[in-house]
């Protein structure tokens, strides 16, 4: 429902955060505010905000970079906010990672209607997504939900989980999941232990009872869905 859902204002200018937060509060979100861009990814890891209205004009670190930073391990819905009117900036903001943008002056209507649909169209990715094994895998934005929440994952851990869900009970060898992972030659497969250790840690932050990725010494990994493991351990 509308009033589980939480926005994060980033924006410096008090008064107009407030204006905001106020009127969305009227339309049945929950709101927090940041206004320093430093603050906003420890916000956004703590709260896990359901969109983010991200000015691009912030002490400490701007908008852009911010987006940038986000999108690292995030795939939240973002505005960005901005009084720059410029073609150039509307599209470094799209090409850093935010999913819409608007320039002031606005109305909190015109900001409403826009987070109504952009939280509408990301749902509708997620009914629409592949199911396997109870992850579902939106292909055209790259993402992956666990219990209907998408998990933040970087590139790299998007390719090595959506192998491992392609073959269950299939071991991947190390060698494989760099492969399909996508990462760099040069590097050694501590690299793919440490992306399957970050993937522990981010499934089981949504499903305490397991992730289901197993590791098979020696050999490398395989993904074993929940009731698999289940039957194996009554057996």
């Amino acid at each position: 429902m509308t009033s589980t859902r939480r926005i994060l204002i980033v924006e410096d200018d008090s008064r107009a955060a407030a204006l905001l937060s106020d009127f969305l509060h009227s339309q049945g979100y929950a709101t927090s505010v940041v206004m320093n861009g430093l603050h906003v990814e420890p916000e956004v890891r703590r709260a896990e905000p359901a969109l983010v209205l991200l000015d691009v004009g912030l002490p400490g670190l701007d908008g852009l970079e911010v987006c940038h930073q986000l999108r690292r391990f995030s795939s939240v819905p973002i505005i960005m906010v901005s009084g720059r009117v410029e073609e150039i900036d509307r599209t470094l903001g799209l090409e850093v990672g935010a999913d819409d943008y608007v320039c002031k002056p606005f109305s909190p209507r015109e900001i409403a209607a826009r987070i109504k649909a952009l939280l509408r169209r990301a749902e509708g990715r997620l009914a629409g997504a592949t199911v396997l094994h109870g992850f579902r895998i939106d292909e055209g934005s790259r993402r992956i939900a666990c219990d209907e929440q998408w998990l933040p994952l970087t590139p790299q851990e998007y390719r090595l989980l959506r192998r491992l869900l392609s073959r269950p009970g299939h071991v991947f060898s190390r060698e494989d999941l760099a492969d399909a992972s996508d990462v760099s030659p040069n590097a050694s497969f501590r690299a793919v232990d440490s992306h399957v250790k970050n993937l522990r840690r981010k499934i089981e932050a949504v499903r305490p009872d397991g992730c289901g990725i197993v590791s098979v010494y020696g050999a490398g990994y395989r993904f074993e869905p929940l009731q698999m493991e289940a039957s194996a351990t009554a057996g």
